[in-house]
């Protein structure tokens, strides 16, 4: 089962920043979203694939053209959030009307419920669980958040688990898509997604993918154009890891989608049998990463 999906922001929504992140400023940066996702999308139309894409709330008013475009060519649509905030640094009630805004904004576009998200940078960790009650009180069903290994923004680094499961709180039931993760020199690490694609040279990326089950793809739209403005005050790791391997990243990412079978999240959903599965209480996420 590999999984093919895509986070849809533009290329300065990389700093995570209050200050940045504010939708007058936005407006004065040349867009190249329209230009980048309409690249994949010709990409997997002349491959037959259907994906899963995630809209920022803030990308679905601004462009409601591409998201109508998306969702007419029969690919999943979630939400990505609406202003690509960390959703750690918020409280409940902000991290809610961040949410409500961004699901309303696409479902009054698509006309059809919203069911799917992912946290911007996988900011969902042991300290902000509540979170996932947010996603289940909105009528979210599938989340594709928890990134089981030590991340920057979140992760839950002692979660040992590399296939779809249930998280339960309270009785309500979500659906979880995890991020996939190897063992490279015994360390746990992701490989099939933004800056970790484009780091990694391709033959190890089809060496370790080959081996799983279930591989869960993140890509951005920026992480195939070289030809992107850079944010120049951003430290060096976090420019580095946004800008790393740019160069020839289309062309890794068109062999990855000719050398594997790629589904989108719902026509995963439906290929699996959930009452098999393992169901973990929200709650218990905390003593697993501690």
């Amino acid at each position: 089962m590999n999984i093919l999906t895509f986070d849809i922001e533009d290329w300065f929504h990389i700093k995570f920043d209050k200050n940045h992140n504010n939708e007058a400023l936005w407006n004065n940066y040349e867009t190249r979203i329209e230009y980048n996702t309409n690249l994949i999308l010709e990409l997997l139309h002349d491959n037959g694939l259907k994906a899963s894409f995630f809209f920022l709330g803030w990308i679905a008013r601004k462009y409601p053209d591409l998201l109508r475009k998306v969702h007419g060519l029969g690919h999943d649509i979630g939400s990505h959030s609406d202003i690509h905030n960390l959703i750690y640094l918020q409280s409940n009630k902000e991290f809610a009307a961040d949410l409500d805004k961004s699901v309303k904004s696409i479902e009054d576009i698509i006309g059809q419920k919203v069911i799917l998200f992912r946290a911007p940078a996988f900011s969902i960790g042991e300290n902000n669980l509540w979170a996932f009650n947010e996603l289940i009180n909105i009528g979210i069903e599938i989340d594709c958040s928890v990134f089981p290994a030590k991340h920057d923004f979140g992760g839950f680094k002692k979660l040992n688990i590399n296939i779809p499961f249930k998280l339960k709180f309270d009785g309500a039931i979500l659906k979880e898509f995890p991020i996939t993760t190897f063992k490279i020199f015994g360390k746990k690490t992701v490989i099939t997604g933004g800056g970790y694609f484009r780091f990694f040279p391709y033959f190890l990326i089809h060496q370790f993918m080959r081996k799983k089950d279930y591989n869960m793809t993140y890509f951005h739209p920026r992480d195939f154009d070289n030809n992107q403005p850079v944010l120049t005050d951003l430290n060096f790791v976090r420019k580095f890891k946004s800008y790393y391997g740019l160069k020839g990243s289309f062309e890794k990412f068109i062999r990855l989608i000719h050398n594997f079978d790629f589904i989108s999240i719902s026509e995963a959903t439906n290929s699996i049998n959930w009452d098999g599965l393992n169901t973990i209480d929200i709650n218990q996420l905390n003593r697993k990463n501690n």
